[in-house]
């Protein structure tokens, strides 16, 4: 082994020895980069010239405009959870679901799904739900493995159903090394994948995760009635679909698939998706916290759905020589349904600030992305001087050298993604080792959205399997004193067994994560 080679594997071993020490993951990867990168000058193994493209990678993470739906999807999702919506969310679930047996396990895993799509978070979602519903399903007779395992599994879909923070920033990441493969082939009209492809291609996956979940509770709950037994008839009878559980139903289902939807049928971007679902989020706290007329909201909704119309219809740029006398009503019209949707913003705005509720939403939204995009900071040092250090290359070789091609490159990139998760979080494993493996495999004529949902969900099964994963230690954190540790270890191996069911499943049958893509995109 040469030199160069045993530096980059010293790389990889110190950066997870400082993280599994308990120094914060940016400082560590811009640190152990910075140290190697010196060592490397020493030994006259390391071009300087490496550090010069350092400030250009920020740059071009900073004005990169599909990293600003981060801190919006952040927003979404965070002020959801601060208003209480997504409480009820889970409580109205919990009613519908309530007469059949396993009926809670069923709506937590729906809440979960929401929840996740809507923040992309592992540790918020997690957090979030058992606080919110472990002790309500604890209350209720549930066996505690089996509402742990339900919990941790449903806090963890965060990662594979769009839109989620994860499958934007692998998307980015993906894109970038997909067109990068393709120019060192020789293809000077690259094709391109972008975010919308990659949720997309999770959507299958995604739901077909939840309902394999609901299977299973469903089954558990029809062999052993006793770990999951239904609400008391008494306590149903008085609850109407439309005045208690519709009101607080609906809204939220609604935004979340206005927001994913807009994406898939192109109507827009996944940064503009997330603007409307940062948006959406402040009407919904506005509408929920009844301290005023609701009319603001009403017509902020109205709105803002009139202003997506205008934008399909319309030429809507107004910076234009000659404009049409049709596109000028549109642009009056825009006119004057931004004061409408402002005006219901602003109302909002004013009555979660009056609760105390925007001030922490802000916080926790800033908090979060500075964790991301410092790490991102972080992780583009490291990433340079391992390819400066030649890396790439030794990556390059040793995949493509494997025994069994594609094939034994796919496992061992799996399975190096699957050890990794038990001591980085997703930022770090997209951001560090995804540019380094995903060109080499897509240099294999790997299907990129294959790829990206592949690793989505590696990463989701790394977090929930025991004894390392990270939505075990979280949900840990928040359990109540009489929750054992095994017992949330038992609760999930079940739904390990599901993921690694599916992941088989998308390794067999590439088509259902590449099928929806083709259809709608082509």
């Amino acid at each position: 082994m040469e030199t160069r080679e045993i530096l980059d594997l010293l790389m990889f071993v110190v950066a997870v020895g400082f993280l599994m020490a308990g120094f914060p993951v940016a400082f560590t990867l811009a640190g152990t980069g910075l140290l190697f990168g010196l060592i490397g000058l020493v030994f006259g193994l390391f071009d300087p010239s490496f550090f010069g493209f350092f400030p250009q990678r920020i740059f071009g993470t900073m004005t990169n405009q599909v990293l600003i739906a981060v801190p919006l999807f952040v927003f979404m999702g965070v002020m959801l959870e601060r208003s209480k919506i997504a409480e009820e969310l889970l409580e109205s679930m919990g009613k519908l679901f309530g007469s059949l047996r396993g009926g809670l396990g069923v709506s937590v895993s729906i809440v979960g799904a929401l929840l996740a799509a809507s923040t992309g978070i592992v540790g918020a979602t997690v957090v979030t739900m058992g606080l919110m519903s472990l002790p309500t399903m604890l209350r209720r007779g549930y066996d505690p493995a089996l509402a742990c395992g339900t919990i941790a599994a449903s806090g963890t879909l965060g990662q594979i159903i769009p839109p989620s923070i994860v499958l934007v920033l692998l998307g980015d990441v993906i894109s970038s090394a997909y067109q990068n493969s393709q120019l060192e082939r020789g293809i000077f009209a690259p094709d391109s994948v972008s975010v919308g492809d990659l949720f997309a291609g999770a959507m299958l996956p995604g739901l077909g995760l939840v309902g394999m979940y609901i299977t299973y509770q469903l089954l558990i709950a029809w062999l052993r009635p006793h770990t999951s037994p239904a609400i008391p008839a008494e306590e149903l009878e008085k609850i109407k679909f439309f005045s208690d559980i519709a009101p607080a139903l609906f809204p939220p289902i609604v935004l979340i698939i206005s927001v994913l939807g807009s994406i898939l049928a192109g109507i827009a971007t996944p940064t503009e998706a997330a603007a409307v679902g940062a948006i959406g989020a402040t009407l919904l706290a506005g509408f929920r916290l009844k301290t005023g007329s609701r009319l603001p909201i009403y017509v902020a909704g109205a709105s803002l759905v009139l202003l997506l119309v205008l934008n399909q219809v319309f030429d809507l740029r107004v910076g234009r020589i000659v404009t049409p006398a049709g596109d000028q009503f549109g642009i009056i019209a825009a006119y004057v349904l931004s004061a409408g949707l402002a005006w219901g913003i602003i109302v909002s705005l004013m009555r979660t600030y009056g609760l105390n509720i925007l001030t922490p939403v802000m916080r926790e939204t800033m908090k979060i992305s500075s964790m991301v995009f410092t790490i991102l900071v972080g992780a583009a040092l490291f990433s340079l001087v391992f390819r400066g250090l030649g890396g790439d290359a030794a990556v390059e070789r040793l995949l493509t050298n494997l025994p069994g091609g594609v094939i034994g490159a796919m496992l061992v990139t799996m399975l190096l993604m699957f050890i990794l998760g038990f001591f980085l979080d997703f930022i770090e494993i997209t951001f560090v080792v995804v540019p380094i493996v995903a060109p080499v495999l897509l240099a294999m004529d790997v299907n990129p959205v294959w790829l990206g949902v592949m690793m989505a969900v590696n990463l989701q099964t790394s977090f929930l399997t025991p004894p390392f994963g990270f939505a075990l230690f979280y949900l840990r954190g928040v359990a109540p004193p009489e929750i054992r540790t095994i017992d949330i270890y038992k609760g999930v191996i079940p739904f390990v067994i599901i993921q690694l069911i599916a992941l088989a499943l998308l390794s067999i049958f590439p088509e259902i994560a590449t099928w929806l893509p083709g259809i709608i995109y082509g």
